[in-house]
Formats: C-alpha cells, structure tokens, sequence
C-alpha cells in the first residue's frame, strides 16, 4: 500500500516510484488516497487499484481513517509506504496492520512508521528523490529517476474535441495558467493573454485549461477572442488526453503542468516563487522560464516583497520565442535526421 500525496503535481511525480516498485521489485501497488486523485491512478499501468480516502482535505478524521483501516486489514499487505510526512497520514497503514510502514520521520511519528528513513536534504533535494528513496533498500543508490507516463485514451480524447467544438486544424498550444498553491507563482494573466494573441497570429491555436477555479482566468485571458476557454469543462482525466493533443503547454509551477509532461508534450515553465531545481516537470521536452533573482525562490505564497519580480520580467515574447525555438528545432532535426537516411 502506498499512502499517496495531496497534491496533483505529486501525485504525478509519485509515478515515479510506482514505476520503480513495478520494474525492480514486481510488487503488486494499491494507493490510497484523496477521491479526485483515482482518475490520474487508473491512467497509471503500474498502480492495481486506486483507494478513496474518505476525509476530506486538512480533515484529520481519525475515526474514519480508524474505520479504512480496519476495512483494509483483510488484504493483508506486507508493507505500507507513507509519502506524505504529516501524522494522520500514517494512521490507515497503523490501524490496518500492515507489518512493515515505510517513511520519513514527519510529525514524530514513533511507532506509526517503524522503517524510519533519513532525510538527507543535500542528497534527497526533489519531491520525486524523496518519493523514490522511500521504495528502495536501505543503503540502495538513488537511480535515473522514472518518468511519469499517463495512459492516453484516444476515444475519450475525440469524445471531448467534438463535445467543446474543440478546434484541432492547426497546431494547438495549451495555456495553464493556473496554481493553487498561490498567487507567487502565477505568471500575470495580461502575460497570458498577450502570449495567446501572439500565439493566434503565429498560426497556432490556443485552449486555456484549468479547473474550475480557473474560469474566471481563462475568461480573462480569452477575452480578446484569440483562445478557447475550457477551464471547468473537463475532468483530470479529460485534461490528461486533451494535454496529449496539444503540440506544447506554457504552465506555471502546478500540478496540471506535471500532468502536461507525463502526457508526453513540450512543457514551457515559468517559475516564480519556487524553483526548477525542486520541482522540475519530470520529462526531456522543455524549457524552463526561471530568472533565480536574488529574492527566489522564497516559496511564499504571496509575494513577501509586493513586486513579484520573478514572474514580471519575463515577457510574453520570450515564452513565445522558446516556443518557436523548440518547434525550429524540431524541424531541423527532423530534416538531418532524413538527410542521413538519404
């Protein structure tokens, strides 16, 4: 049993590991975790089956996490790995008996996990190194790191362009502009929206994609008629086969960026308050927008200094030139490429 992360991003990367456990040690992978994350697991070859944690999110819930637990115990699983570090987390492994509970100290967890591994923030410096570390033998080298790799459905994927008239004649540029862990990383949404005029009359197409609490950016960013906003209009796994469609995303840091990499697209990322060097998109196409001033990254929510910057000096016309770069040199490796098989 693998205790999943909160977050959509780590969920992603947390592939990572499952793929790992897969390959080196063939076991067999149930993750329990938050509902909304279950649609992502069942897009994950090496995950068996996805559980529904049922509290809600920052919900201690200690008789229900009693309750799963218990529920769980008759599967008998010979050991629990718990990726997030908090001390509820620990709870369903503990009440349901799993012999051997794999983590990080956390919030002194004495006896809920009893593999207790060492946290070395030198050595273990990403989210997906601390994740893999916690799937090896002790005294075990951290390896090339697995990328994640979603599952694509192609007939969910022409279901979605012909239900949200979706248009796919030219090529598509997906904007995510969203992030909820704050506004410190969120590229201004007047950046946004100049990005997909110039992308519009560049020859591209521009969807704008999110959740929900996405829409009112999407509009924004969309009011100039240069874009489709879809933000609200599809689910995780909608976002995951439509993501697959488009030749590149721009993305700030956030989940749907990762979401984005692990579908096998061209990522454009601009960091602001946080750092490539924690959370890279886990994937060899893309190019990263990070101007490490001397404030970044802080990891603040809000801008502490009230200028943002890390987000401000990086200009619509230099996301779109590294958008263009990377298609040049496509092409010209495509063209090099069927010159030597000449």
């Amino acid at each position: 049993m693998i205790v999943g992360p909160s977050w959509v991003g780590d969920m992603v990367m947390a592939q990572s590991l499952f793929r790992l456990l897969s390959e080196r040690r063939h076991a067999s992978i149930d993750v329990i975790a938050p509902e909304w994350s279950l649609p992502v697991l069942a897009r994950m070859p090496e995950v068996r089956a996805g559980i529904a944690l049922p509290v809600a999110h920052g919900e201690f819930g200690l008789r229900k996490r009693r309750q799963a637990g218990r529920q769980l115990s008759a599967t008998e699983y010979v050991e629990a790995i718990v990726l997030p570090r908090s001390l509820k987390a620990a709870l369903v492994p503990w009440f349901a008996g799993i012999p051997k509970r794999t983590g990080f100290l956390g919030e002194f967890r004495y006896g809920l996990i009893n593999d207790v591994r060492p946290l070395d923030r030198s050595v273990l410096d990403q989210t997906v190194k601390r994740f893999l570390a916690l799937g090896l033998r002790r005294g075990e080298a951290l390896p090339e790191i697995p990328r994640p790799q979603l599952e694509i459905s192609d007939e969910n994927q022409q279901r979605l362009i012909a239900s949200l008239g979706l248009a796919i004649d030219k090529p598509v540029i997906a904007l995510l502009p969203g992030a909820e862990y704050g506004p410190a990383k969120c590229w201004p949404l007047d950046y946004f929206r100049e990005l997909a005029s110039l992308l519009q009359a560049a020859g591209f197409t521009v969807w704008i994609m999110g959740s929900a609490a996405d829409a009112m950016a999407g509009e924004h960013i969309a009011a100039t008629g240069a874009a489709s906003n879809i933000c609200g209009k599809t689910g995780l796994a909608d976002a995951i086969d439509l993501l697959a469609c488009a030749q590149q995303a721009v993305s700030n840091d956030s989940g749907l960026m990762h979401v984005a990499a692990a579908a096998g697209i061209q990522v454009n990322v601009i960091y602001g308050s946080s750092t490539p060097t924690y959370t890279p998109p886990l994937t060899a196409k893309r190019q990263i927008h990070y101007l490490d001033i001397d404030c970044s990254p802080c990891f603040e929510r809000q801008c502490p200094l009230g200028h943002l910057h890390c987000l401000r000096n990086i200009s619509p016309q230099t996301v779109l030139a590294g958008i263009q770069d990377h298609i040049h040199d496509k092409r010209r490796t495509s063209y090099e490429h069927g010159a030597k098989s000449e």
